[in-house]
């Protein structure tokens, strides 16, 4: 066969042709004294980065407006360390609402508690040790108890526990802050899925019951997100799968979701989260993919930066 006879080929002027990189989305280095807000800035204009700086700017927009940003989290991010840029965030204000998954919710419990979580499942579970810590049983046993008993939901309950108990590491627990704040936190239990359904104080009737009112509180928080932010952080299945049966439920009752911001911050794209987080619910969708360790504290001083730049003098202006 001959080559293709290339004479006669059609050509165009590079100029004008639609690009979708230009000089101005280039990255711009920076000195080791350039303030956050400015990095931040510097960086390219492409890709997670400039969806970065839009998730940063919606959450800002709807704090300024007075509107509803929730977090959903799984248990790798407190185990990550990522708790007190959360924490942070709700002492400016900023993050009105917490749900978590009963593994965040335990970590959270024994950071508080021991100052220390996360065994060494293979070893432990070789030696028929594992999830065998009374002292996180007794609370999850409490909580449910007081939780459903007295109306309160799991999370709030846990969190009153861990106050009651005096935890030496009290200020390291997301659920603690959220209590300090007032501000809704809701845990959504699996049955079988933690190490605390292994212990038999642990009545299923009464953790059942308290983590359905909190899926009943979150409902309510959920029903205040038209023009907030919704961000799912490290949880690919359990709560991509309660918000969407929340927003469901507000649906139901004609709330208005318009102007909806739905964000997924994880090591992995899965598909519940891009389905049932970033399509389905809201007006718009965004997704930061890396480690927590990461991008939690660069969302949390993009944020900080922000605030400070814009907002001095009204309390929310601390040094990021």
């Amino acid at each position: 066969m001959r080559p293709f006879d290339l004479h006669g080929l059609r050509t165009y002027d590079l100029r004008s042709r639609p690009s979708k990189v230009s000089v101005t989305d280039l990255g711009k280095p920076v000195g080791p004294s350039t303030p956050v807000g400015d990095w931040l800035d510097s960086l390219p204009h492409q890709l997670a980065a400039t969806e970065l700086r839009k998730l940063r700017d919606h959450i800002v927009r709807a704090h300024r407006e007075n509107r509803t940003v929730a977090v959903a989290l799984g248990g790798h991010v407190i185990k990550t360390g990522c708790a007190p840029y959360l924490i942070d965030l709700i002492q400016r204000g900023v993050i009105k609402a917490v749900a978590m998954n009963g593994s965040a919710a335990i970590h959270d419990f024994e950071l508080a508690l021991a100052g220390k979580t996360s065994e060494d499942v293979g070893a432990q579970l070789h030696a028929g040790n594992f999830g065998m810590a009374r002292e996180t049983a007794d609370a999850f046993a409490v909580a449910a108890e007081q939780g459903s008993r007295n109306d309160l939901g799991l999370g709030a309950a846990l969190g009153r526990y861990i106050d009651d108990l005096g935890c030496p590491h009290a200020d390291a627990s997301l659920v603690a802050a959220c209590r300090r704040a007032g501000i809704p936190c809701t845990v959504h239990v699996a049955l079988g899925t933690d190490i605390v359904h292994m212990h038999p104080q642990v009545s299923g009737a009464a953790l059942g019951a308290a983590s359905m009112l909190d899926f009943r509180i979150l409902c309510s928080v959920v029903s205040t997100l038209a023009g907030g932010v919704w961000l799912n952080l490290g949880s690919a299945v359990v709560m991509p799968e309660v918000f969407l049966k929340a927003v469901a439920v507000v649906r139901n009752f004609g709330h208005d979701l318009d102007g909806l911001v739905t964000a997924n911050l994880d090591k992995e794209s899965k598909y519940r989260t891009g389905m049932n987080v970033l399509r389905r619910p809201g007006s718009e969708g965004i997704e930061v993919i890396g480690h927590h360790e990461l991008l939690i504290p660069l969302l949390h001083v993009s944020l900080a930066a922000k605030l400070a730049a814009g907002d001095a003098g009204d309390g929310l202006s601390r040094a990021a």
